[in-house]
């Protein structure tokens, strides 16, 4: 009789093991003390956990039922920080670090006239776009930036670089009325925009764009050219609009209306369209973004800094105009560190309208990731930890002195955070970096050859 029980016993045990469904095997488990998805809900798991097969979320989860699911080839075990969908910055120009605190302290025109174009007529080649673009990944890798948007020339140097690292980039090709290292004429960077998209459209980490630089940069035929390149090939349009004063000045001068009506007129805006800064604009201008779609690149240190004015965030907001940040170029930030941005949209806004609720730590956080992505039309692939999203995501550190004690984490990561406290960044389901050390690049060598370069740089510019 105790025979035939146990004999039973084995039989049940054994049918409930085979009921069980095998665990689904997986590339990635990333385990964290919160994740903070970013998704409709804003919800946050504590602790939490992300389960990524190749390069997609595939689940988030407690880290129990995670386990219980999926059989991963590798986990990250980062039980003590915070994991954080990639930061995106939705404007920049790589390769500008090298001209990193060349010239400071001054008004947007003199320092582009006077300094910023003459340097680069004489310093910028491909070998100084791929220099200083692996020292620009290498920040935004260690800082937490898994996406970039970028405006520069040799733009193919910056892809190849960017896609070698293994960044994310929706990447530019400048178009200008003037003579550059890579086009003598708006023609010819046009021709150049379309050789580029052509070779990176059908990339898994680059987004070919076209990037006429501004409205007082480009006459009206070329900016017509470059809008009508971005929709024959269904790419994004990125340019840089209502920056300052003066540029203000010359829309009312050249076509008696606002930066934002006059491209209206000349049917520049697209649902693909990228538009940096935004800083000088009416409430009508406002409504011309949203009609068309148009997403803002807000750059909260580069305007102050140049001292251009601060963007009216809080009513792009309320409007429903995705609001995007920015580090601008480290040539006038000085750096890209996207939580030195987020804390300093939140402070500017609410130093500009002297309310302390204008952008909140929440809202911070939002520009910075979802809506960073819809500024770029792209939340449906990244900008949240959710299932079928590309797993791109970040770990933060929670151990430094100042960020203790912890109340609420996303307090923490806008007000408290900095990009060194960043251990972890993944993107499209490869580790990048993990525990500080980064994987794709070399760093000593990466940092050896921008400061030779840099020797060169201010030979051009008697520095």
């Amino acid at each position: 009789m105790k025979r035939l029980c146990a004999l039973a016993l084995v039989v049940v045990a054994g049918a409930v093991l085979t009921a069980q469904p095998a665990r689904r095997a997986i590339s990635l488990v990333v385990i964290g003390r919160s994740v903070i998805t970013q998704n409709a809900r804003h919800q946050i798991l504590s602790p939490g956990a992300v389960a990524i097969s190749g390069n997609e979320i595939v689940d988030v989860d407690t880290p129990d039922a995670i386990a219980l699911k999926y059989r991963a080839l590798d986990t990250i075990a980062a039980r003590d920080q915070i994991v954080l969908p990639g930061l995106i910055n939705t404007h920049t120009h790589a390769p500008m670090v090298m001209y990193r605190g060349l010239a400071d302290d001054l008004a947007l025109m003199d320092w582009l006239n006077t300094y910023i174009f003459p340097a680069e007529a004489k310093t910028v080649s491909p070998e100084m776009v791929r220099i200083g673009t692996r020292l620009a990944a290498l920040e935004m890798i260690e800082s937490g930036t898994t996406t970039y948007t970028d405006m520069y020339y040799f733009e193919e140097e910056i892809a190849k670089v960017t896609a070698e690292a293994g960044l994310r980039g929706v990447l530019g090709e400048t178009i200008i009325q003037f003579p550059v290292a890579d086009a003598k004429t708006p023609a010819e960077g046009l021709a150049r925009a379309e050789r580029f998209i052509k070779e990176f459209k059908d990339n898994d980490l680059i987004v070919p764009a076209v990037a006429p630089h501004a409205l007082y940069t480009n006459d009206r035929a070329t900016l017509v050219a470059s809008a009508e390149l971005g929709r024959r090939f269904g790419v994004p349009v990125i340019i840089h609009f209502a920056e300052t004063q003066d540029e203000v000045k010359v829309a009312r001068e050249q076509y008696q209306m606002t930066p934002a009506a006059a491209l209206e007129s000349i049917g520049f805006w697209g649902p693909r369209t990228l538009a940096a800064h935004g800083v000088w604009v009416t409430d009508a201008d406002i409504e011309i973004l949203k009609r068309h779609g148009v997403g803002i690149a807000h750059n909260p240190e580069s305007n102050m800094k140049l001292a251009s004015g601060a963007a009216p965030v809080r009513k792009y907001l309320a409007a429903g105009v995705a609001v995007g940040l920015g580090t601008d170029g480290a040539a006038s930030n000085n750096d890209l560190d996207m939580f030195e941005a987020m804390r300093q949209a939140s402070f500017l806004a609410k130093l500009s309208t002297m309310d302390p609720t204008a952008v909140p730590a929440q809202t911070a956080l939002d520009m910075a990731t979802i809506l960073g992505a819809k500024a770029l039309h792209m939340e449906g692939l990244i900008g949240s930890i959710e299932p079928g999203k590309r797993a791109d995501l970040i770990t933060v550190g929670m151990n430094a002195t100042r960020q203790n004690p912890l109340y609420d984490p996303v307090s923490h990561l806008v007000y408290v955070t900095r990009g060194d406290d960043v251990r972890t960044t993944i993107v499209n389901g490869k580790v990048l970096m993990k525990d500080r050390q980064v994987r794709t690049l070399n760093r000593s060598e990466v940092i050896a050859d921008a400061n030779k370069l840099a020797q060169k740089v201010r030979e051009a510019v008697g520095r």
